[in-house]
């Protein structure tokens, strides 16, 4: 049996060192690991469901806090907490439907069932209030009318009703840790076959002839690129390089290997060549509440290129980016500084450094951030795994994916 706490610590010492490159594979990752910590925790006899988001909650708060510019941390973690509020309303769902109960119907055919008791829609509005307390007869059957409440005769004694009702309690516990379980390794299939899922949307966006544009190297936006090319469409592609990593190189390098027509221009040729575009397709760092995007420096002058000359902004990323958090948020770190010797060398530079001002600071100062924040309205399509959604239908892919009450992610004060 591994130690969790162990695999926590490594985690975390991968996730500060920033070992683990892309948010795929930090997603991936993420995901695995609180799989271990949902199957390794102990359930109580009561309150499994509070048990498993606190212990989710707590691993959560530590991973977040290791690297919190890569939001894709916090959204798994999130994603884990909703998975176990709906897992567990699931089960409080199916404890009412064993006792035999229905809500209230006009069909007619209702009525023609005797046996079973009928409740009120709001009776079984309040057995499922609150998924965090547990199912006990007073929260299942809150609002019964008395004759569903009359004990029924029973065939065994006592002493074998008690046993069952133990082995049942054992069963949901096991039933609900196996299901979590279940949906989390549905989470990590959809992280894995993310790209695939948006490459085969390719073929409708990227038409014959057509011109893309992109800055820098990214690995959805290069799948993108591929699948649109093995259908036999034939397109150009203008890639910025993405100074000062100059990853559009990269990219070059690896579409040329396809035989993909590339042309590589400077971040400052972009408002020159936008004109010739039909299309631009980006990655994205995270996408926010609100439709906007953090995505790598650089990219939102190009979509203020894309707006000037009417050319669609399309931005594809996974569904493990979308982020509930907006930018405003005090949680959301919304850039990342990197080291300064990307723009310059310290050798040209250093007697520049010998200068300053009468307070001791130095007058040359250099500032490489990671990110841009690009507004919604300058987001012409977003096109996920889940297929293409506008910015305004954000915050229904949130409302399906998180819970209101997991947006921010805090571990509670014990006493």
């Amino acid at each position: 049996m591994p130690d969790i706490q162990a695999l926590v610590n490594d985690f975390i010492l991968k996730l500060k060192r920033r070992k683990i490159e892309g948010s795929q594979a930090t997603a991936r990752q993420t995901a695995e690991l609180l799989r271990a910590v949902v199957s390794h925790q102990r359930l109580p006899y009561t309150n499994q469901a509070l048990a498993l988001l606190d212990a989710v909650r707590d691993i959560g708060e530590q991973l977040i806090a290791a690297n919190p510019v890569e939001l894709a941390v916090g959204n798994i973690v999130r994603r884990v907490l909703h998975i176990i509020r709906e897992e567990d309303l699931t089960s409080i769902a199916s404890a009412v439907d064993g006792l035999g109960l229905s809500t209230n119907s006009d069909d007619d055919d209702n009525f023609e069932h005797d046996d079973h008791p009928i409740l009120p829609a709001a009776a079984v509005a309040a057995a499922a209030r609150s998924t965090l307390r547990a199912p006990s007869l007073q929260t299942l059957l809150e609002g019964l009318p008395e004759s569903a409440l009359a004990p029924r005769p029973s065939s065994s004694g006592g002493d074998s009703e008690g046993k069952s009702k133990c082995i049942s309690h054992t069963a949901e516990r096991k039933k609900l840790k196996h299901d979590v379980i279940e949906a989390i390794n549905e989470l990590i299939q959809d992280i894995e076959t993310c790209h695939e899922q948006i490459s085969e949307q390719a073929v409708g966006l990227i038409h014959q002839n057509e011109v893309i544009l992109t800055l820098g190297r990214s690995k959805t936006v290069k799948e993108f690129l591929f699948a649109a090319n093995e259908k036999k469409r034939s397109f150009r592609v203008f890639i910025a390089e993405g100074a000062p990593r100059y990853q559009g190189h990269v990219l070059a390098k690896e579409l040329v290997a396809k035989g993909l027509q590339t042309t590589v221009i400077t971040d400052s040729a972009v408002f020159a060549m936008i004109s010739r575009v039909n299309m631009v397709i980006v990655g994205a760092h995270a996408i926010m509440a609100n439709g906007g995007v953090i995505a790598p420096v650089g990219i939102n002058m190009v979509a203020l290129a894309a707006q000037r000359h009417a050319v669609p902004f399309v931005v594809v990323a996974g569904a493990h980016k979308l982020c509930p958090l907006y930018p405003h948020n005090p949680e959301v770190l919304l850039n990342d500084l990197q080291c300064p010797s990307d723009l310059l060398d310290f050798g040209e530079f250093s007697d520049c450094m010998d200068f300053s001002t009468s307070g001791g600071s130095p007058l040359l100062h250099v500032v490489n951030p990671a990110f841009d924040c690009i507004p919604s309205k300058l987001v012409s399509l977003f096109v996920t795994d889940t297929g293409g959604h506008s910015p305004s239908y954000m915050y229904r892919l949130i409302a399906d994916y998180y819970s209101s009450d997991d947006f921010v992610v805090e571990r509670r004060i014990k006493s």
